[in-house]
């Protein structure tokens, strides 16, 4: 006659490894919420305001500070490094485009196959924690949801995944609403809205939210449409914690306003600039910031790779590029791959940073601006936009507290302080 025990297995696993860290497996539920485009202004000023009282809150409950974006400042460069805890060097992701140096192919990355290592929500699913991801933007879910066990939609399709099991069709009926428009406010919050109908129901043990920057692209810290929204995502976050959840956020990046005094775009066209200077054909420039919400930023931001499509002056080029208005650095490959973790099988032979007030593109044939309407040019992609929030809901470790004090910390680390460095 079998009995059944009710002790604990001693084999189970408390640990997972993933691309040489260690993480412990949830005991509760943990949320790490990537904010897109959330600058440090946001913070700043949604707490100064009263927008923003339950992340204002948790200067005294948990943890609030910043931390360095990889570079980079891209959508697809930061998620990755996010849900992988490496450097693009390791993972491989440093744009949302590319130049493929063998084919001369240019590649608008949107799916894993670049993809060169694997995620912790990977890692923590296989030792059969409940994982989840709901991103807005549907070109991140291939790479976010790489080898994982479990639910993973976009707000942009939400109905892909199959939540049968939930009692519903998909994503819309879960969360009760159609699915938003890709330019919309909503597209974050019902990416939002869905981590909560998820906490309520299946309760996962890790998961992963993503929301797309709509309203950073278009709207300064302050203004209406901004504090409305900011508002709405601290409620939803407050909600997440009144139902048990630690919650950590972070950004993929920072967000800055790129228009001079007359409201006209701050921008240099560098293979513009380049070609004239040196001869047609040169060089071909590309802008890692090019992905399918174009319509937010023109394709343009604050770093640019170059390729030498002929012979020439290198150090003649880059020395003339550094002469640019509104140009803040210069790096050849080498030099912006050891600076920047980057891989160099992916990078141009040189790379052109603008300053935070200006934007940097190719050739102006390339770059349509007239979806900005009356708005004002906001981008990011530069250093200046490189340091961005790190919160935890609940304090820390009193190591971790001693790393997020005296450290450099990166958005990287995220899941690291969420599993492992809570008290």
């Amino acid at each position: 006659m079998s009995q059944t025990s009710s002790a604990p297995d001693l084999h189970a696993a408390t640990h997972v490894e993933a691309n040489g860290r260690t993480y412990a497996l949830p005991k509760q539920p943990v949320i790490v919420i990537c904010l897109d485009g959330f600058d440090p202004e946001y913070l700043e000023k949604g707490i100064k305001d009263g927008t923003l009282p339950t992340i204002a809150a948790i200067q005294k409950t948990g943890y609030l500070g910043t931390a360095l974006a990889s570079l980079p400042t891209t959508t697809n460069t930061n998620n990755t490094s996010i849900v992988t805890g490496v450097p693009p060097a390791v993972h491989g992701i440093n744009g949302n485009y590319y130049l493929d140096a063998e084919t001369g192919e240019e590649i608008m990355v949107t799916d894993a196959r670049r993809l060169r290592c694997g995620t912790i929500l990977g890692a923590v699913s296989r030792a059969d924690v409940k994982t989840a991801v709901v991103t807005a933007k549907d070109k991140l879910l291939k790479v976010l949801a790489y080898e994982m066990d479990g639910i993973a939609f976009s707000s942009e399709q939400p109905d892909t995944a199959d939540l049968s099991a939930l009692g519903v069709s998909g994503g819309e009926e879960l969360v009760g609403r159609s699915r938003p428009d890709q330019y919309s406010a909503d597209l974050s919050l019902f990416a939002l809205d869905a981590g909560i109908k998820l906490l309520e129901t299946t309760k996962p043990g890790l998961m992963y939210l993503s929301t797309s920057d709509y309203v950073q692209h278009k709207y300064a810290p302050g203004e209406a449409e901004s504090n409305r929204f900011h508002g709405e995502v601290d409620r939803r976050i407050a909600r997440m914690i009144e139902l048990g959840a630690t919650v950590a956020l972070t950004a993929d990046h920072g967000m800055a306003d790129k228009s001079g005094a007359d409201g006209q775009p701050n921008v240099t066209y560098v293979e513009d600039a380049l070609n004239e200077h040196f001869g047609s054909g040169s060089v071909r420039v590309i802008c890692p910031i090019a992905d399918p919400f174009v319509r937010h930023h023109g394709a343009l931001g604050g770093f640019v790779r170059v390729h030498m499509l002929k012979p020439g002056d290198t150090k003649a080029m880059m020395s003339f590029a550094r002469s640019l208005p509104g140009i803040e650095l210069v790096l050849d490959r080498a030099t912006v791959c050891e600076r920047f973790q980057l891989p160099p099988d992916r990078e141009g032979d040189f790379a052109v940073f603008s300053d935070r007030a200006t934007v940097v593109g190719a050739r102006r044939e390339d770059h349509d601006l007239s979806a900005l309407g009356d708005h004002r040019l906001r981008s990011h992609g530069g250093i200046g936009e490189q340091r961005v929030p790190f919160l935890l809901s609940r304090p820390l470790k009193p190591e971790y507290q001693e790393r997020a004090q005296t450290g450099v910390l990166r958005n990287l680390d995220v899941f690291d302080f969420a599993l492992n460095g809570i008290g």
